[in-house]
């Protein structure tokens, strides 16, 4: 028998939409979105079935440096006066083991649309939280190629190596409510 399909939505204050990238080659620059909203959808209660969507207003970066996070905004990397918005749309999710899944979804990003796969770490439902609410939480990483959705810009050091990795990893720590 089919359940009936679970909405959730992102609870901002219990997330972290965050990422880090190589500086120098020697150490990774972390970052954060502090704006965004999503929704998940499901049918079980193991979220192997979930379908994800997620905007993150590009403007809302945060990397502890407002000297940086005006230069990621800039047209060297997010362009985020032309390309306000990140967004992200699950398009399937397979079981790797309980608890355990891959997702497969889009990216876009700089007017760019492309498939990603993320691992999504299901760390269990609260029934009830002190305030009578159902929660669930998702820990959710992986990593992209940048320059794939046309964020080229870099500086080559003396020495040879990048100022800026083109990896990208990204971190999500999401904590849902039931809505």
């Amino acid at each position: 028998m089919t359940q009936a399909l679970t909405k959730w939505v992102f609870e901002p204050t219990h997330c972290k939409i965050g990422f880090s990238v190589t500086h120098f080659g020697i150490t990774e620059t972390e970052g954060h979105f502090n704006k965004f909203d999503g929704t998940v959808d499901t049918e079980t209660d193991d979220f192997s079935d979930a379908s994800v969507t997620i905007n993150v207003d590009v403007s809302s970066i945060d990397t502890l440096d407002k000297q940086r996070d005006a230069h990621l905004l800039s047209a060297d990397f997010f362009h985020a006066e032309k390309h306000p918005q990140m967004t992200f749309a699950s398009t399937g999710i397979r079981v790797v083991e309980p608890g355990k899944y891959k997702m497969a979804g889009r990216l876009a990003l700089l007017g760019v649309s492309k498939p990603i796969e993320l691992d999504v770490n299901f760390r269990g439902i609260v029934p009830k939280d002190p305030f009578g609410n159902t929660k669930a939480g998702l820990n959710v990483t992986g990593a992209i190629n940048r320059k794939e959705w046309g964020m080229t810009w870099n500086n080559i050091m003396d020495f040879g190596g990048l100022a800026v990795g083109e990896m990208v990893k990204i971190s999500c720590q999401i904590e849902l409510l039931k809505h």
